[in-house]
């Protein structure tokens, strides 16, 4: 393809430098602002073009040499190539620009932006698995950089929790050496405070010989070993003979933490060190007081309940996810926490006329997928609630919403910063404090 020089001018949302040639917006992989690079196109559209890196002329200040030597061809962090800091200065400009632009709202005050580890901070995800005929191996790991449709050849993750991201090499050695190599599409691991689980989606039924190989790799590496022979609910251990998924909570200065079981499929974020101080920060947003009615929307297994509960006098979660509302109120019962109810309903329609809607809401906590809370503010909250937390992982729904809670229902936006969740990736995580 042809090879051109430009100026990076911005980056755009998902990390990627900008520039423009000829008045046509090119999207640069591995290019950052300021910078004068020699790019080559790889893709023509329309209204853009997509290119990489080719040689950076003139690097920017903010560049660093990234960690990970798979950079550039696997897609899972895009920006490595970045410093910490003007990685968390690009996300928080992310936020505000979609608060200007979409909501067309702004917050009286930024909150400092919450970061932790940098590496090995991933316990939970899904890993490709691609048996590769023409080079006579199995690849585990994430999407191609340049082609998605492609699994990246990689041996490690520097972002992976430790016990797991040195071996990815190991693991795709161990799958190629099975009857099933090319009946096994994904890997998906999840890891609490004791272990992490492994579970292997496979296509037709495993012979005794592949059972035993899974189980001495998980023996060897002190691995779980899971089974899915077929949907979420076919899940089940292969070894050892008991196994258990937990992470524990600090629920505020001299309040006992709460405990959290959950399954390996279930949803968790992603990142425990981010997780405990998102929750400090919910919590001093939140400012839980002892006669507090608090409901949760988009509850989970209670990550935000549970903490809660030990501060209010009633907190009730919602959750559209029978198997997650269930291990919710199980939690809630093993850390003797009476006060906390959960529900199951769709938040995705309309739920005014049950019961928990109708109620009158001190405070309200919402934690919604990338979709946003949109359906849920045509009927909440009600005049009784004075304070909200949102806790978003898009910025653009966060902001659309931020938009209808100020000009619809009288709230002033107080404070609202980035959490990262994800570094060196261009997702971006935050939090938002709503007050009348």
């Amino acid at each position: 393809m042809q090879e051109l020089q430009a100026t990076i001018t911005d980056l755009s949302h998902d990390g990627r430098g900008v520039a423009r040639i000829d008045g046509k917006t090119v999207f640069v992989s591995g290019a950052l602002v300021d910078e004068q690079v020699r790019m080559r196109l790889r893709k023509r559209h329309r209204h853009f073009d997509e290119a990489e890196v080719v040689e950076v002329i003139t690097p920017s200040p903010h560049r660093v040499t990234p960690r990970c030597r798979h950079f550039g061809e696997c897609g899972g962090c895009s920006l490595q190539h970045m410093d910490a800091e003007a990685q968390i200065h690009a996300k928080q400009r992310v936020l505000a620009d979609n608060f200007a632009r979409i909501g067309k709202v702004s917050p009286q005050h930024w909150l400092q932006p919450l970061t932790d580890a940098p590496w090995g901070y991933r316990r939970k995800g899904r890993l490709s698995v691609r048996h590769v005929p023409k080079k006579e191996r199995v690849l585990v790991g994430f999407r191609q950089e340049a082609n998605p449709r492609f699994v990246a050849e990689i041996t490690h993750c520097e972002v992976l929790h430790p016990s797991l991201g040195p071996k990815i090499g190991l693991l795709a050695e161990m799958i190629g050496g099975l009857d099933a190599a090319r009946d096994i599409p994904q890997v998906e691991f999840a890891g609490g405070d004791e272990g992490i689980a492994l579970v292997f989606r496979h296509m037709n039924p495993l012979s005794e010989r592949d059972r035993a190989a899974l189980v001495a790799f998980g023996q060897q590496h002190d691995f779980a070993i899971y089974l899915q022979p077929g949907g979420v609910s076919s899940v089940h251990l292969l070894w050892p003979e008991q196994s258990r998924l937990v992470f524990r909570i600090a629920a505020g200065e001299g309040v006992p933490d709460v405990e959290l079981e959950f399954r390996p499929l279930d949803f968790v974020q992603v990142n425990a060190g981010m997780n405990a101080k998102m929750m400090a920060r919910a919590l001093e947003l939140l400012d839980p007081q002892p006669t507090d009615r608090v409901l949760d929307l988009f509850c989970g297994l209670g990550n935000f309940t549970l903490p809660i509960a030990r501060r209010v006098a009633e907190v009730v979660g919602v959750e559209g996810e029978h198997g997650l509302v269930e291990r919710a109120a199980e939690n809630a019962a093993h850390n003797g926490l009476a006060n906390a109810r959960f529900h199951v309903a769709n938040l995705f329609e309309d739920q005014r006329g049950t019961d928990w809607a109708r109620q009158p809401w001190d405070k309200l906590l919402l934690d919604p997928p990338r979709a946003g809370a949109d359906k849920v503010l045509e009927y909440l909250p009600h005049k009784a609630t004075k304070r909200i937390v949102y806790v978003s992982c898009h910025p653009a729904s966060l902001a659309r919403d931020a938009g209808i809670l100020v000009n619809q229902h009288g709230f002033r936006l107080t404070s609202a910063g980035v959490m990262d969740m994800f570094p060196h990736t261009a997702h971006v995580e935050s939090i938002a404090l709503f007050e009348r």
